[in-house]
């Protein structure tokens, strides 16, 4: 018969010191500390903060655009939702979302539900708009949304419909090499997202590269420096020029 020895969980190992050491250090016992209290972060100790590039970014290039636009009211189609409610204390804010957030009591927010693929503005009325991280879902069933593989195209020209022209609208997507990885989401090639806004004026485009974590987001990037990314997050900030 073979011995196994039981494997040593370093972690475990210095959860357990850390607890001992505080046990032998409270003198006051302000708080409990019973087992069935305890919340395990093994995972947390680490040289820095673990983050991920395109959720960090994305969101912090977005609401330095809109500082530059000042918009009376903006209007976000299903990007994350911490976003919203922290752009909300300063532009009035509407998040719309196929599955509507019940976030209540946050003053310039509103929540409500809508589809993507057919919004409840008219044309040409929406000044300031942004769809970030959330076209490449649409039609993939990841959601509860009917499969439908043209579906980001549908999503794609109901956001160009509602923009007025002048309009802003802030569009983000994984970028690099054209593919789906089904179901999570679609990848789009800096191509692709020009031909589709090819009525629209680019105003700014940044790019957070495969190598984010060494760069951060580059600023104006090139469409060639996009072209040599497999997994990037693109960011494009669009104006309408006139009304379709």
């Amino acid at each position: 018969m073979r011995l196994f020895k039981k494997k040593v969980n370093e972690k475990e190992i210095w959860f357990k010191e850390c607890l001992a050491k505080y046990r032998s250090l409270d003198k006051s016992h302000r708080f409990s500390v019973n087992k069935e209290d305890f919340w395990k972060c093994l995972n947390d100790n680490t040289s820095n903060i673990k983050f991920d590039p395109h959720y960090t970014y994305h969101p912090a290039w977005a609401a330095r655009c809109l500082a530059r636009i000042n918009p009376t009211k903006h209007i976000d189609i299903s990007s994350i939702l911490n976003f919203n409610v922290v752009l909300s204390a300063f532009v009035p804010t509407e998040f719309y979302d196929y599955r509507p957030a019940e976030v209540k009591n946050l003053s310039g927010l509103e929540c409500k539900g809508a589809d993507l693929n057919c919004l409840p503005f008219a044309d040409n009325s929406v000044e300031s708009l942004s769809c970030m991280h959330t076209v490449e879902h649409v039609g993939l069933g990841r959601y509860g949304d009917e499969i439908d593989p043209d579906a980001d195209l549908r999503a794609i020209s109901e956001l160009k419909r509602v923009i007025m022209p002048g309009g802003n609208i802030l569009f983000v997507v994984p970028i690099g090499k054209p593919r789906i990885q089904y179901n999570a989401h679609r990848v789009y090639s800096y191509d692709m997202i020009m031909e589709y806004f090819a009525d629209f004026e680019l105003v700014e485009y940044s790019l957070i590269p495969d190598n984010a974590y060494d760069v951060g987001i580059i600023i104006n990037a090139t469409r060639e420096q996009t072209d040599a990314q497999y997994y990037a997050c693109g960011c494009f900030w669009f104006k309408k020029i006139k009304a379709n």
